[in-house]
């Protein structure tokens, strides 16, 4: 055995949880993940100091209660509240945020537990053996409906096409090291793309594959508006070729313009301008859509750029539940 791996043996494990309305499923998934930490405790994969996060996105149902609930009954529960709905991809940067504070790593899972949980001892292995970064990748998207793996795949070759260094088929269940947790908190950006930034920072990274599941209770949260959102985040979080983009438009519709001036000339030179008006009808059409994109375009990245200046506190954390925390933390909150 290496050094490297002689010191990463038995960490102390944070499995990072964000949970939007999910009581339905939580207790369930909740018995899932105790299992499976004592089952690695029991095998010392992992320290008897690791825990799990719950991170409670502002749930309008008991979601809170449960966590609350699991928290008095099992010591390895630890639980967040945000003040209120901050999203999916802020919910899994703040538990790992938090847990770095007390973990050597962590793996984040979403709570309907549609990712195999069995796979952790496989990320986990890649972290002994000296990776900072584990990136979780489905083996296939069976589980998924025509549209959602048609749109998947879009989105991923449209990432790449725009220079985004994402791997296809990725998920939010990954593993990141301390040192790893540390990097990311030196990025500041409001608009998150997890999957885009972790790859950016750039230490020595692996790729465990898993299968995924069908939802065994509830109902997906994430709507075809936040998928398009997260979509949008990305491209115009690691890309500027949309603005280039809209420049090549910009001079292809001069071209365009120029070309249809020496056909109105033609035309009017031999008295045909009455039948230009189909012309002219589609040159109004074609320049009207492509401004109103260019600025539709513009806009999303001017849009973008207003709210990262302000510079708010992405989450609040109005409730945290950890016998490792001081009492005022309970108390009054923390802001990251």
């Amino acid at each position: 055995m290496t050094e490297v791996e002689n010191s990463r043996q038995k960490g102390i494990l944070y499995i990072v949880v964000p949970c939007y309305n999910e009581e339905e499923a939580l207790e369930t998934s909740a018995g899932k993940l105790l299992d499976k930490l004592h089952e690695l405790k029991e095998r010392e994969i992992i320290s008897g100091e690791s825990r799990i996060v719950f991170v409670d996105d502002g749930s309008r149902d008991r979601t809170w209660e449960l966590i609350k609930a699991l928290y008095e009954r099992n010591e390895e529960i630890k639980g967040l509240r945000f003040a209120h709905n901050r999203g999916h991809q802020n919910a899994i940067l703040a538990g790992m945020l938090y847990s770095r504070k007390h973990c050597d790593y962590t793996i984040t899972i979403d709570a309907d537990l549609q990712q195999d949980i069995n796979a952790m001892e496989n990320f986990i292995g890649e972290y002994v053996n000296g990776s900072e970064i584990v990136f979780g990748v489905r083996n296939s998207r069976n589980t998924d409906g025509f549209f959602k793996k048609f749109s998947a795949t879009l989105f991923y070759k449209t990432m790449r096409l725009m220079g985004c260094d994402i791997y296809e088929n990725s998920a939010d269940y990954r593993l990141m090291s301390a040192k790893a947790l540390e990097a990311l908190a030196e990025y500041d950006e409001v608009n998150l793309f997890l999957r885009g930034i972790i790859p950016d920072i750039g230490l020595k990274s692996s790729v465990v594959y898993f299968d995924v599941f069908p939802r065994m209770q509830g109902t997906s949260k994430y709507s075809l508006t936040k998928m398009f959102t997260l979509a949008a985040d990305g491209i115009t979080s690691f890309s500027i070729k949309p603005i280039r983009m809209v420049f090549a438009m910009g001079v292809l519709a001069l071209f365009v313009g120029l070309g249809m001036i020496i056909h109105i000339v033609y035309e009017h030179y031999f008295g045909y301008t009455v039948s230009g008006w189909s012309s002219i009808l589609m040159s109004i059409w074609v320049l009207g859509g492509a401004i109103l994109l260019s600025l539709g375009i513009i806009g999303e990245y001017v849009g973008r750029n207003y709210m990262e200046t302000k510079r708010r506190p992405r989450y609040y954390f109005w409730e945290i539940l950890s016998r490792d925390e001081r009492q005022s933390d309970h108390e009054t909150g923390q802001e990251f």
